[in-house]
């Protein structure tokens, strides 16, 4: 199984930061992707804001937290979030039209190897893995809101799913913090 070192998250709306914000706490390099800049402005004072929150709490350490924070890039753009990815999770609003934009165009400018998934809840991940050349490494990973808070991840086998896929999936939720 490859290794997942870098993890892309298309979209910082509130599922998309709160996603990045678990990656880059589970050690992963996180870019967050969103094509405006006000709402990469407002995942990054959010993610700051909740790291600021667990450390008052003592749920996260100071040190744990600066290191997530440093973990996290920012994108303006698909292509240049997911170029040099592992794993990327689309988090864009629940229209099957917008994840299949995406999902075709992260099929053509990330690696093979690399793993696709959707934040999806209600759509076919079979539906939207069919627009790619890589079925086998698409995935469902549908994350509760708020996802920093959460502990459940519900992963979603599409059709051609392989157990490599599902394996790497359920590996990087188990480094999240999630069940």
């Amino acid at each position: 199984m490859a290794e997942i070192r870098t993890v892309a998250v298309i979209g910082a709306g509130t599922m998309g930061r709160g996603i990045a914000h678990v990656a880059a706490l589970g050690g992963y390099r996180t870019v967050l992707e969103d094509v405006l800049p006000a709402a990469l402005r407002k995942a990054q004072d959010e993610i700051r804001g909740n790291l600021d929150k667990a450390v008052e709490l003592k749920k996260v350490s100071a040190s744990d937290a600066t290191a997530a924070l440093d973990r996290i890039e920012y994108a303006g753009s698909p292509e240049e979030a997911a170029r040099e990815a592992d794993l990327v999770i689309e988090a864009v609003p629940e229209e099957m039209e917008s994840k299949i934009e995406i999902f075709t165009l992260l099929d053509k400018v990330c690696r093979p190897g690399t793993i696709l998934a959707s934040n999806t809840s209600s759509l076919s991940v079979t539906e939207i893995a069919s627009v790619t050349y890589r079925p086998k490494k698409c995935v469902g990973m549908h994350f509760f809101n708020p996802v920093h808070k959460m502990k459940l991840l519900e992963i979603v086998r599409a059709l051609e799913t392989d157990e490599e896929t599902i394996s790497a999936a359920a590996e990087v939720g188990g480094r999240m913090g999630k069940e």
